[in-house]
């Protein structure tokens, strides 16, 4: 598909078009196909990547660009690039089917693939192969949702698995040194937070090796600062605890 702007000539080629209605108005902008679902996904960052041009037309293939008066009217502003993205983010877009499709698969292996480096086998610590989980997720008859970020369907594909097989996020090692007045007091508030402690070392301070949800991180990292005034600290040993080679399917 070749669009031409009367005014400029310039020429727009692999063009998917966002479409959106305002005040009774229509708006489009021309997009990059293969761009547009990761973008919505929160894969695609750079805006250039994704729009063909900063401009709002009010039909993309004749090439007519829309009105200054009706761009403040529709959307209260004129920054053509804040408009763009209103569009890119909330408006319609036409896609073929045999582009939705190739989109899809490229979504269930990315989604695959978080889940494959964040999570291991919780019995054996070894990590699953992008295939392996790509297979468990079609045995679960995982369905890919375009409007959710891959990270997001990740963390659902993770929950669902969990019922199926052996599978848990992969725990990050970490090291705290407490101050000893405060350290045994804080031990227990910190308790609920870690899966397992590795070693405990009395010295000038208290030292523990232990090994945590990556989630917990924040929470731990904020209490330990708190509770010791910053005299506490914490230091990240492993951001995944596993064991070398790949997990197998029995």
């Amino acid at each position: 598909m070749s669009i031409f702007t009367p005014t400029s000539q310039i020429r727009l080629t692999n063009v998917a078009v966002a479409r959106m209605k305002r005040t009774g108005k229509r708006f489009e902008i021309a997009c990059y196909k293969n761009k547009v679902v990761g973008w919505r996904s929160g894969m695609e960052k750079d805006l250039d990547e994704v729009l063909q041009t900063h401009l709002a037309f009010v039909n993309v293939s004749k090439g007519q660009v829309a009105k200054k008066e009706d761009l403040i009217s529709a959307f209260g502003t004129d920054d053509q690039t804040e408009i763009c993205k209103q569009i890119l983010t909330k408006g319609e877009v036409q896609v073929s089917d045999k582009d939705r499709h190739t989109q899809l698969v490229q979504m269930f292996r990315d989604i695959a693939t978080i889940v494959a480096d964040k999570c291991v086998n919780p019995e054996t610590k070894r990590p699953y192969t992008v295939i392996l989980i790509e297979r468990a997720m079609k045995d679960i008859h995982y369905s890919v949702n375009t409007n959710k970020s891959t990270k997001q369907q990740a963390l659902e594909v993770i929950k669902q698995l969990k019922e199926k097989m052996k599978i848990e996020h992969a725990h990050m090692r970490l090291r705290f040194f407490l101050p000893v007045n405060e350290g045994k007091k804080l031990k227990e508030k910190l308790k609920p937070l870690i899966k397992v402690i590795g070693s405990e070392d009395y010295n000038q301070q208290l030292e523990i090796v232990c090994l945590i949800d990556p989630g917990c991180f924040r929470e731990i990292d904020d209490l330990i600062q708190k509770e010791t005034k910053g005299k506490g600290s914490l230091e990240v040993l492993n951001l995944k605890d596993v064991e070398e080679g790949d997990e197998k399917f029995e």
